[in-house]
Parts: structure tokens; C-alpha cells; sequence
């Protein structure tokens, strides 16, 4: 069956860093377009970043535009969301997933299968 796992979340200070990476299996993970979602709280689940398929194109949501950065490699069917200058409003549980769809989507409808989530903490 179709798994995406998540990891390397955890705590970090404000202006801090973390890398996090989504392993596919179950798929042709090249044959997808992945995304980073994420969920705070009494929060509805927010779009951050998308690539394509190729990880030749790449789309961003207001709030990380300049400090997230999404790539992926194919040949290890692996996603990854490099985070920078994180802020306490970044606290969250963040989601990949993966798409059947030709272009970039940003709705969560839009996206067929869903990892479990890993918990990024920032501290004030």
C-alpha cells in the first residue's frame, strides 16, 4: 500500500532551522506532485509549498514564501522542506502528500494520499 513518512520535526528556537523529509513508497513517486501542508490547532490544514513531478517547478504559500524551501529526488522517492528563520507561529503538525495530478495543486482535496505528520515546535 501507499506510505509517505514524515520526519525530522521537533523543537527549535525562533530564527532557527529544521529539514524535513517525506519517503514514498507504495507509488511512482515521480509520477506525482508532492506538497507540504501543515495544522495548527483549532486551525484549518494550510498549503506551504508544492513541486512537480520533474521538481523542475515549485509554488509556495504566502506565509513561507522566502523562508521554506520544497525539493524532491526522485531516485530516492523522497520529499524534502527545508525551513529557515522559523517563527513561533510556524508551531504545527506538518503534512506531506502527494498528488495524480499533472501541475502544482494547493487545495488538500486535491491530494490523494497523506503521510501522519511530524510535530515542529518553535520556542519563543
Amino acid at each position: 500500500q501507499v506510505q509517505l513518512v514524515e520526519s525530522g520535526g521537533g523543537l527549535v528556537q525562533t530564527g532557527g532551522s529544521l529539514r524535513l523529509s517525506c519517503a514514498a513508497s507504495g507509488l511512482t513517486f515521480s509520477s506525482y506532485a508532492t506538497g507540504w501542508f501543515r495544522q495548527a490547532p483549532g486551525k484549518e490544514r494550510e498549503f506551504l509549498a508544492g513541486i512537480s513531478k520533474s521538481g523542475r517547478s515549485t509554488y509556495y504559500g504566502d506565509p513561507v514564501k522566502g523562508r521554506f524551501s520544497i525539493t524532491r529526488d526522485n531516485a530516492k522517492n523522497t520529499v524534502y522542506l527545508q525551513m529557515n528563520s522559523l517563527k513561533p507561529e510556524d508551531t504545527a503538525v506538518y503534512y506531506c502528500a502527494a498528488a495524480d495530478r499533472q501541475y502544482i495543486v494547493s487545495g488538500a482535496h486535491q491530494y490523494d494520499y497523506w503521510g501522519q505528520g511530524t510535530q515542529v515546535t518553535v520556542s519563543s
